[in-house]
């Protein structure tokens, strides 16, 4: 493969070999929580619900794991970039102080877990590092490791990163964890089972009902009713706060190759600045290490794509022992205003309807405490810290801000299928030649059509079924992807990431 990659050669998890273990939901049912989404947020509230006793259900549009969980780096660690030196001086030291000990405790949950299951899952204890090439990020080092070791953190500043490539320095925080995230998955997975939860797979949820008992509903008619919902799903499906408006999707691309034993860096890494940079390795089945980088990151459907990646293998094979590049896969995140994810009630109306989402970027960590932090909240005793984490917590300014961007992301998207529709008029689809994919128009609508390299036309609608906006071709991946929302979709229009719940429709006659 050499240095040159491509995004078809998939995880280093295993990800796109998982098939369906559980059957689709084929008649109503009953529960007391049904959560939505069985990535590692909604498998561990499940589990921490079915060990409480209650009576959960599980659906799932794909296969467990298979989704954002199956696609992340699986680093669980309190030391997220440059975060908590911004977060004292957004939200004040106390805020940072319930953040760091939030964070740890879901850190010190996870290895509990392990521990008592006795699951397999390569779980690594390593130090953590922010670290930069960039003299002008000196004083950003000195800032987080000062604010770290306030807020209880063992946080030193450190010239010694352990890096194969020149650095000015690095925070470094001991005894975080690193893990293979589908094995610990599966290990919930096994745990909800034994506890009497219940999972359904291939199971597209497309409603909320909350007059009288809540229920959700599926694609195919069939309701679960319980007392409590727990929306779980990454992007949230049933957006009744406008947590739209709140958050931002990103999309980057992750790599990996072997390298030996004696070349591999100990810890592991995220660097400052703007152009992030991430790495840590794992066991290899070969010998040596798996070396991971993630980075160059994108808005779904961007048209640099390709650019993106290509500038990331490069920086990868160019400063690290790399032997080759094996595996390369994209991840993608929601951010919210403040820097904070989003755990709590779904909307202001509702003490049983809950959501976990915004992750940005630390979804193993985050998603661990979703299910202890939501957990709690059913159970009716919320931690002190939960309101740092409550998805009606209001900064003006940010939030002000954040929502005006994803306002204008929306209009730009929805505006630009109904003015491509009238200025792009393209009268024959079938000139996209094989290998290509292009955005065209005609008198019938706006068409989402790539020619495959065999010569087979797909030809769906360019208008996401979420919001309405039109959708972009991402190159690498070969999908069709939501700038607005990061709705996903393939060459046959059929869903692949939500919050779209239905498939973009073919083009009649096709």
């Amino acid at each position: 493969m050499g240095h040159e990659a491509s995004a078809g050669s998939g995880t280093v998890w295993g990800t796109e070999d998982r098939g369906q273990r559980f059957p689709a939901l084929a008649r109503d049912e009953l529960a007391d929580v049904v959560v939505v989404g069985a990535g590692i947020a909604g498998l561990s509230v499940a589990r921490e619900l079915a060990r409480a006793g209650r009576r959960v259900a599980v659906l799932e549009r794909h296969v467990v794991g298979a989704g954002v969980t199956g696609h992340t780096t699986a680093k669980v660690s309190v030391l997220q970039g440059a975060r908590l030196a911004a977060l004292g001086r957004r939200h004040g030291e106390q805020t940072a102080a319930a953040f760091v000990e939030s964070q740890t405790a879901a850190m010190l949950h996870v290895a509990d877990v392990v521990r008592r299951l006795g699951v397999d899952c390569d779980l690594e204890e390593r130090p953590a590092y922010l670290f930069s090439e960039d003299v002008e990020d000196l004083t950003t080092l000195h800032d987080e490791a000062a604010a770290a070791r306030r807020l209880g953190l063992p946080a030193r500043f450190t010239h010694d990163t352990g890096l194969p490539f020149p650095t000015v320095g690095g925070v470094q925080v001991e005894d975080q964890l690193q893990f293979h995230p589908l094995r610990y998955l599966d290990a919930l997975t096994d745990d909800l089972l034994a506890h009497g939860g219940r999972i359904w797979e291939g199971t597209t949820v497309t409603g909320l009902e909350e007059r009288g008992r809540p229920a959700v509903r599926t694609a195919d008619g069939h309701r679960v009713r319980a007392e409590h919902t727990v929306v779980a799903t990454h992007f949230p499906l049933f957006d009744r706060s406008l947590l739209f408006a709140r958050m931002h999707t990103s999309r980057e691309f992750a790599v990996a190759g072997p390298v030996a034993e004696r070349d591999a860096p100990h810890g592991m890494y995220i660097s400052a600045g703007s152009d992030t940079r991430s790495l840590r390795t794992a066991p290899h089945d070969g010998g040596g290490r798996l070396l991971i980088a993630t980075g160059a990151p994108f808005t779904p459907g961007a048209a640099d794509a390709r650019a993106r990646l290509d500038d990331l293998v490069d920086w990868f094979t160019s400063h690290t022992a790399v032997e080759r590049v094996e595996h390369v896969w994209a991840a993608q995140d929601n951010f919210t205003p403040d820097g904070l994810p989003f755990i709590g009630p779904l909307h202001p109306r509702t003490s049983r309807v809950w959501v976990a989402t915004g992750f940005g970027g630390w979804g193993m960590t985050n998603g661990a405490l979703a299910g202890t932090l939501l957990r709690d909240h059913i159970e009716g005793h919320p931690p002190p810290w939960a309101d740092v984490y409550h998805p009606r917590r209001l900064k003006l300014a940010p939030e002000a801000q954040s929502a005006t961007r994803a306002a204008l992301r929306t209009v730009r998207g929805w505006a630009g299928a109904r003015i491509a529709a009238r200025v792009r008029d393209v009268d024959d689809v079938t000139a996209v030649r094989p290998g290509e994919a292009a955005v065209v128009s005609d008198k019938g609508g706006t068409w989402a059509t790539h020619r495959d390299e065999d010569g087979t036309l797909h030809c769906v609608s360019a208008v996401c079924t979420h919001m309405g906006c039109l959708v972009a071709f991402n190159d690498v991946e070969r999908t069709w992807e939501c700038p607005c929302h990061g709705s996903r979709f393939g060459v046959d229009g059929q869903v692949l990431q939500g919050p779209a719940t239905a498939p973009l429709q073919p083009r009649p006659g096709d």
